[in-house]
């Protein structure tokens, strides 16, 4: 039998990114969430945390940290059914999902912000590029995810949502300034572009559709969508907008498409850990809802 006081030190431990923070949460003492996690790695027979700034956790510690998100929603469900379980009322459980920028930015906001006013859950939402976010629930550390990733890791289900038009945009003086002499391979390897991050590769998969190949990109990097935009009209570079973010801007000529047409559709789908749970699939009720009125279909 698993001991959840040390599963619950254990998950605290990872969210938190270290032991004296996991214990202010738990109101116990750092040694006190030490040894839980000790005993619990003697029990498991390997090591579950990384000490290290922040903590992180092993491949066995994710799969942990997972299974205690799982219980949590079937512990609150059963509480929701038996009132006589949860005399002080039903606490709120933390939901642990990861998402991409843009979206978070368009469609999805509304959509998560009005289920967590029904739902008793606390969201935690972690913010990836759509390539990537499939890995945060590979590792066990969210229980769904909005992705590019097709396939799903083992364990979870997949849900084709649709796709997020893209529009590769610049200020009208950046297109004067850059690209005078035409869009192509010489000039975008010279122009300074925008990226969320060195993980985002929408503007180098946009170009190297265009140009036929590969081109390297000088690449500003800024972690937020609405900067995007705010940096792309202030003529900061160009890049790969969301169509339905910029398309006010679009509409008074403050920011230009780059070559118009060339739009890059990215597909997203919503992957889940496949153990039932009725407040997440509340929550892919509402997303999948919330993505067909917003996302282009085939």
């Amino acid at each position: 039998m698993l001991d959840y006081s040390a599963l619950a030190a254990l998950a605290a431990v990872v969210r938190e990114g270290s032991f004296d923070r996991a214990a202010r949460v738990l109101h116990v003492t750092p040694s006190a969430i030490s040894q839980r996690i000790r005993l619990l790695e003697e029990r498991m027979g390997c090591a579950l945390v990384v000490r290290d700034q922040p903590c992180r956790a092993t491949e066995t510690g994710r799969r942990l940290c997972q299974h205690v998100d799982h219980v949590r929603l079937l512990e609150q469900e059963l509480e929701g059914a038996v009132p006589a379980l949860a005399p002080q009322g039903i606490a709120r459980v933390p939901l642990p999902v990861a998402v991409n920028a843009d979206s978070l930015a368009t469609w999805l906001a509304p959509a998560v912000a009005e289920f967590a006013t029904q739902n008793p859950v606390l969201l935690e939402i972690s913010v990836d590029d759509q390539d990537h976010t499939s890995e945060w629930l590979r590792s066990g550390t969210v229980l769904a995810a909005v992705t590019s990733a097709a396939r799903p890791p083992p364990g979870c289900n997949s849900l084709a949502l649709g796709s997020m038009r893209y529009v590769a945009a610049a200020s009208p003086a950046f297109l004067i300034d850059h690209f005078a002499d035409g869009v192509g391979a010489g000039t975008l390897s010279r122009a300074p572009s925008l990226a969320f991050n060195a993980k985002d590769e929408l503007q180098l998969q946009w170009a190297r559709r265009l140009c036929h190949r590969s081109v390297e990109l000088p690449r500003h990097f800024l972690p937020s969508a609405h900067a995007f935009v705010a940096a792309t009209v202030a003529g900061m570079g160009w890049a790969l907008h969301p169509q339905a973010l910029i398309a006010p801007h679009l509409a008074d000529g403050s920011l230009v498409e780059l070559v118009p047409g060339a739009v890059l559709d990215v597909p997203l789908y919503w992957q889940q850990a496949r153990a039932a749970s009725v407040v997440l699939d509340a929550l892919t009720v509402r997303l999948v809802a919330a993505a067909n009125r917003a996302l282009l279909k085939p």
